[in-house]
Formats: C-alpha cells, structure tokens, sequence
C-alpha cells in the first residue's frame, strides 16, 4: 500500500489557500502567552493579540531555504498548474515493495498533461555547489516516483528539474543532470519565468512546457487546418487562419538571456507587460490585426504533411489543401507577431476568433534571424546589446574570416555570462536584461576586451593570415571548446581568492567586476599568455586546460594580491579616470601590478606608460616652455618693430588679440593703482599668450614679409598647409602648456622630446 501523502496535493480553492501562505515572507502561529520570552528567543515576535488574553499570535521570517521553495512553487501555481502540494510535507513513495520508503517533494505540480517533479537547492550566498550524492540519489528515486504520480495521474509525461539558488553547479553534475534527464533550473532561468508569467499570465505555461517536453507529443489536439500552400523567395510557406489557443500550444518565443543561452536562435524583445496589457485591451474591445503573424515551423527536416483539395485554379501557383499541423510542444516559432499571439492568453477571444498566419518550414537559424531583421528594420530599433549577441549566430560561419572571429568573440562573451559554471554569471547584461550593481558588465565590453587580445587569429579582407591567435586551431568550434574553459578557469582562480572585490560589483569603489575591471583582467591574461608563449613555455593550442592555467596563475598572483589590499583612495582614483584613457589607466595597472612583482613580466609599453604617467618630466617641461615664450615673444616683438616701427602693438596684431590682452593690462593696473599697492603695472604685450603668438605671425602679411623664415622649422620647409601647418609648433606648445596648468596632468614622452627638440631649435 502506497505511502504517497496524496492528501496534501491541493486544488481549487484549497490551492489557492496555499499561494496566499506561501505569499508570505514569515510564518504565523497561534501560541500560549505564557510562552512568549522563549518564542522571543527563538526568533518569534508578537504581531496579534486575541480576546483570551491567555493566547497572542506570534511571527518568523522564513528561512531562505523555505523562501526559495515557496518561490519556486508560486511559479507553478502562477503558471497555471491546477494540482500542487500544499506544503512541505508531501511525501511520495518510490519503492512498490517497500512503500515505506518515502522521499520528500519540495513542488509537485500537475496540469492536464504533465506532472512536475521539482527538488530545490539554495545558500544564503553565492557559493559553489557539488551535490554528487544527492543527484544520484534523486535518480535512483527517479523511475518509482514517476509511476506513483502516473498512477495517480494517468496519461501524463513526468519532468524531473533540480532548482537552486545562490549556487554555481559543478560541471561534472551538470553533465550527471542532462545524462539522467534532469533539468536544471538556476536563478537566471526562475527568473525568466516568473517575469514570464507576469507578462503572459497562465500562458508562460506553454513556453514552459515548450522547453521541458520539446518535440514531444500533446494530448487532444486537433491537428488539420485549411491552408494554400505557396513559395517565395524560394522558400514553401503555408497561408492559414487558426485559433490563437491551439497556436500558443505549439509555439514558443525565446528571448535572448541566461535562460535561453542553449535555445537558439534567442533574438526576441520580451514581451512587454504594458503592451500586452494594450493589446488585450484592444482585443476584448472587439477589434483585430490584419497582419499575419510570421512562424517557422520545425518538423526536424521531415516537412508538413499537405493533403491537396479537389478544388483547383487553372494557372495558379497557389495550392489548396488540408496542412497537418505538429502535435508537438516547441514546433512553432514566432518570428514576428509575438505580442498579438500573447495578447489572446486569457482574453474573451482566445477560443473563438482566428488569426491569419504565414508559415514557413524548417527556416535555418540564419534565415529566421534576417527575417526578423528585415521585419523589425523599420519599426523600434533592436537594442544594441542584442545586435551584439546575434552576430554569434549571423557570422559564425561566413565568408569572412575575419567576421567569423567576431562571432567567436560573442559567442565567448555570452557564454562567460550565460554557462552555470561561469564565475560571471549573473554579472552580464544580456539580451534585454536590466542592469544592477550586480549585473553590471556588458557583452559588448568583453567582446571588446577579446578583440584587442591576440587569443584568434587575425586575417586580411582576403582570409590570409595577417597574425596567428595564440589559441586559435582555425575553425570556431574546436577554438571555443580549446579556449572558454581556460579563460573561465583564470577568471574562476581570480574569484576564489578575491572574493570581496570581486562580490562588490559596482558597488562600494569595485574595480573588478565591472566593465573597466573586467575588461583589464582579460587584457592581462592575454599579455601573460602571450609572454609564456613567447618564452616556449606554454603551447596553447596543444597543452592542456589545468597545465596552461597553472602557469598564468603564477602571474595572476600578484594581481590577486593588490586587489584584495587596494585602498578605498586608490579605487576612487581608478575610477576616476574617464574616457578611452580609463580603459588604459586600468590595464596597464594591473599589468604593472604583475610587473612589480614578476621583473621577468614586461609587457611591450607598460614602461613608457609609466614614464609618461609618473609626471618624471613636468617640473623640466614648465621651465622650458617658459623659457620658449619668452624667447618667441621676444623675437615677434623684435622683428615687428623693425619692420611696423613704433606703432606695431597696434599695427601688427590682429585687433581680436589686442582688444583681449589690453583688457587683461588695464584691469589689472586698476586693480593696482587703486588699492594703493606697490606692484608693477604690466604692458599689453605682456598679456598675449603663447597661442596668440601664432595668430600674430599669420596675421595679414606677417607670414610672407616676417615671420616665415624664422618661424618655420628646418624639417618642416616643405610640408602642404602653408602657414598654419608651418605654426602648428606653437599650437602643440600652447596645448601643453594648459594642460600642465591641471594638477592631474603628466606630460609624456613624446610631449618632452618634443619641447626639447624646440627648445634646441630655438637655442634655449
């Protein structure tokens, strides 16, 4: 005799006495007053008092254990499941010899085709998971359990998911879960649709069970359908009208983010619930599009069985007949028309009107994503962060090499968001997802990162290799499979001993996962890679993953080191930096972080970075440029008298200038004569600046009968752009001089060589 707790499997309105319990956050008991100062230490409260003074009523936060359960088990009920247990605990038998042998349900759930079967996972934190034993242990539970539910719920198909929170699984029981058929919910894919389900109402339940049965048969459902069959643009596709319940069956619409990383192609908007709302609204309200939605209908190459009518129309190129449609989940793709499909879920219409449909068959993911562009061309723009992930599948295998590259930089990048053993994940935007503190690196930064590394090969416009990558073996594939585990690897060593900085995101100064930080990381991998390379230390292409990462760990060390001692004043200082340049500023940090400690590591660069970073040449640089100035003015103002005679402050600059630097003159002396002080008053010519300095020697015919041949440089006699390319010297000067007036500013290098190299022309 079966042990199975049948009685707590709940419907109607007993379930929905269940969903207003585990609604709530806390727990609620009725207990003796006398007992409160013990309930307190327990973690009780009081919140309600009775008539019998002898009671109160008490309250608790559910533990986060209890929480995730009843958040898994509000999804089910959301999604319209009629029949789930009622709390926790139910309890299935799974042996027929021995019914004693009972094994808790965390959510049981059961609509009128399938049962779900769901054991729930969760840490406080984020925290790696290994669950080797309980895993093995649920799937020798897996075959007795199916047959109690099926016995109490005939004709139904039975899914297994294993749900956690705050866990990164472990690869080797993720490949135990798809091995048994176990699927894995984590909190990306709870997420998804729960959101779902509050976009689509009961509705979501079919692109739930799209997903958990794909390809698998539904029970009691009409299959034929009137339909004219033509072609187009060589392609066969079926024109017909259909009830939009029997539609949302079949068809699914995957939206690009972590729930959907293996389901492609993933190029939809979600569903927006204002827009749902509108056009449910509009439905009830009688009215109608006249568009036709546009599907793809995937019969696994086997095409649609089309009876032809005895009806024909001589000359015609269209055909009449009865299509067969799939009886399976997940065989119809929405390409365009989402919204209206979904806006008939749970509208007065769902059942009795019919909606026009364009069917293709079998498009290939390349074919349905141009329709879809072409579709949307003209209407809201794709988001950028979805342009992005769709070249993982528009480019992945064309012409162009080095377009084929870029697609294995997305797929790259969206795996380091998506994969359940990524360290990243849940730290990318992807697709349409919202940003947070937490979620705060874009796919388009990493992708970013990955193409200025030398990991993939670099080709010219003619697919000859312009640079070979250090792990690149020439196709896409064997490349991805060669290349993500060891950059997950050293991103994975990185977290394990930088876990605050790294759990701080965009919160609190964090400089590691975000897109600046992570972007720096995976510079300095490449630059550390390429080093041991270099030196014949590793062979990427060849090596194994843990060997490769055993070395670039020896160089990650160091880095790992200053980010867990990093001050608060040197985060600030980091992010401080705007523009290109903080792209920069964060790299060669975390490459001279590296350096300081490992002196064999020196990456081309870092050095005259430094140098040109470390202010070396300010102090020298302000004395020569003064020193230049004094030198230039003395000389524009030597030869202007000579040549414009006593006149020529007014006869010889340009009135702009002189309106400028005798305004400057007059209120400063003012200001001196006034208050009585001592100072020196100033002349006008003491007021014009360095940049001035140029619009006075190509002023009018200064140029020609002055200035040329004593304000042109040796090297520069002959380059195009007449007077002010032969000036553009003093510009430079003049831009360097501002800019040291900023306290932040270095000059660098070349800015130095530069200034010398006029000081020396000049004889300074």
């Amino acid at each position: 005799m079966t042990r199975t707790s049948w009685n707590k499997i709940v419907s109607g309105k007993e379930l929905k006495i269940s969903k207003n319990l585990r609604s709530k956050t806390y727990i609620t008991l009725k207990e003796r007053t006398l007992a409160l100062p013990d309930l307190i230490d327990e973690g009780w409260t009081r919140f309600k008092s009775y008539k019998n003074p002898k009671f109160i009523g008490v309250k608790k936060d559910k533990p986060y254990d209890e929480l995730f359960e009843d958040r898994v088990w509000l999804l089910f009920a959301n999604l319209g499941f009629t029949h789930m247990n009622c709390d926790r605990d139910f309890k299935m038998s799974y042996d027929f010899q021995n019914p004693d042998f009972t094994q808790q349900i965390d959510v049981f759930a059961v609509d009128d085709d399938t049962i779900i079967i769901v054991e729930c996972k969760a840490a406080e934190s984020m925290k790696d998971g290994i669950f080797k034993k309980p895993i093995e242990a649920l799937h020798g539970q897996m075959d007795g359990l199916r047959k109690e539910a099926q016995k109490q719920y005939q004709g139904r198909k039975v899914k297994f998911i294993w749900a956690t929170h705050n866990y990164i699984m472990s690869k080797s029981d993720l490949s135990k879960l798809e091995e048994w058929g176990i699927i894995h919910f984590n909190d990306a894919v709870i997420n998804y649709y729960i959101e779902l389900s509050k976009h689509l109402g009961s509705s979501a339940r079919y692109q739930l069970l799209g997903n958990l049965f794909a390809n698998q048969e539904i029970r009691n459902m009409e299959e034929t359908i009137p339909a004219i069959q033509g072609k187009m643009g060589g392609f066969t596709y079926y024109c017909f009208v259909i009830e939009p319940e029997r539609l949302l069956k079949i068809s699914y619409v995957l939206h690009r983010n972590e729930a959907n990383k293996n389901m492609m192609p993933t190029y939809q908007r979600l569903i927006k619930k204002k827009r749902l709302s509108e056009v449910r609204t509009f439905i009830n309200n009688k009215n109608y599009f006249p568009n036709s939605l546009i599907i793809s209908i995937d019969t696994n190459c086997k095409g649609l069985r089309f009876d032809l009518s005895d009806m024909r129309v001589d000359g015609s190129l269209s055909k009449l007949g009865i299509l067969h449609l799939p009886k399976r989940y997940r065989s119809a793709y929405i390409i365009d028309g989402q919204h209206r499909l979904y806006g008939y879920s749970d509208s007065d219409y769902g059942s009795t009107n019919s909606i026009p449909v364009v069917a293709f068959v079998d498009l290939d993911r390349k074919e349905q994503i141009k329709l879809f562009m072409d579709i949307n061309e003209n209407q809201k723009a794709v988001p950028k962060t979805l342009r992005v992930t769709l070249n993982a599948d528009m480019l992945w295998d064309s012409d162009d090499f080095n377009e084929r590259r870029q697609a294995l930089r997305s797929k790259i990048a969206q795996m380091l968001g998506e994969e359940e053993t990524s360290p990243l994940l849940g730290r990318v935007v992807v697709g349409e997802n919202e940003r947070s503190f937490t979620k705060s690196i874009t796919v388009e930064a990493i992708q970013g990162a990955l193409k200025k590394c030398q990991f993939f090969t670099q080709f010219t416009k003619n697919n000859t290799v312009v640079k070979d990558g250090t792990f690149d073996v020439g196709q896409n594939q064997k490349t991805c499979d060669i290349f993500y585990p060891f950059i997950e690897e050293c991103l994975r060593y990185i977290k394990k001993y930088t876990e605050v900085e790294w759990e701080n995101g965009d919160s609190n100064d964090g400089i590691v996962t975000i897109n600046r930080g992570i972007q720096a990381i995976i510079r300095v991998i490449n630059d550390v890679v390429n080093y041991l390379v270099d030196t014949k230390v590793i062979s990427p292409k060849i090596s194994n993953t843990e060997d490769i990462c055993k070395e670039v760990n020896y160089y990650l060390d160091p880095l790992i080191e200053y980010l867990n001692n990093v001050t608060s004043d040197q985060k600030k200082d980091l992010r401080g930096y705007l523009g290109g340049g903080a792209d920069v500023r964060f790299w060669r940090t975390f490459q001279k972080t590296i350096s300081d400690v490992r002196n064999d590591f020196n990456p081309e660069g870092l050095k005259k970075y430094w140098m040109d970073e470390a202010k070396t040449y300010n102090e020298e640089s302000m004395n020569y440029l003064r020193d230049i100035q004094i030198a230039i003015k003395s000389s524009i103002a030597e030869q202007l008298e000579k040549v414009r005679g006593e006149n020529w402050i007014i006869t010889g600059i340009p009135k702009n200038v002189y309106s400028r630097a005798k305004n400057e003159a007059d209120t400063h002396n003012y200001d001196i004569i006034a208050s009585g002080m001592n100072d020196k008053t100033i002349s006008i010519w003491e007021c014009v600046t360095l940049s001035e300095c140029r619009e006075i020697v190509i002023h009018g015919r200064n140029w020609n009968e002055i200035f040329e041949g004593n304000f042109t440089r040796p090297e520069e006699t002959k380059i195009a752009g007449g007077k002010k390319a032969k000036t553009e010297w003093i510009y430079r000067l003049s831009s360097i001089n501002s800019k040291l007036s900023k306290a932040t500013y270095s000059v660098s290098t070349d800015e130095y060589e530069f200034i010398k190299s006029i000081g020396k022309w000049l004889s300074i």
